[in-house]
């Protein structure tokens, strides 16, 4: 059986200190300039996801599947992002 979808909204970098997770989906609000987004498998880990976005914009992205698997969601680059949600089980 599947866990039920959780969530957490952040405004910078590191850890969410959710443990173990899968990424399912990330919603993003960016500002002027180029946004980017990279999250890594813990500190230090291997990254799993790297995203641009466009400027001054809301920004959804779906994770296919049964998402990323990640020991910890870790956010290691949040350039000219306002803020960022996070679901995941």
């Amino acid at each position: 059986m599947r866990s039920d979808v959780q969530s957490k909204r952040v405004t910078g970098t590191g850890s969410l200190s959710v443990g173990p997770a899968r990424i399912r989906q990330i919603q993003v609000l960016t500002t002027t300039g180029s946004p980017r987004l990279t999250i890594t498998d813990g500190n230090g880990g291997s990254t799993v996801l790297d995203l641009d976005f466009i400027a001054s914009d809301s920004h959804s992205v779906n994770i296919p599947s049964d998402g990323i698997r990640v020991s910890d969601v870790y956010v290691s680059a949040f350039t000219n992002i306002t803020a960022m949600t996070v679901f995941y089980n």
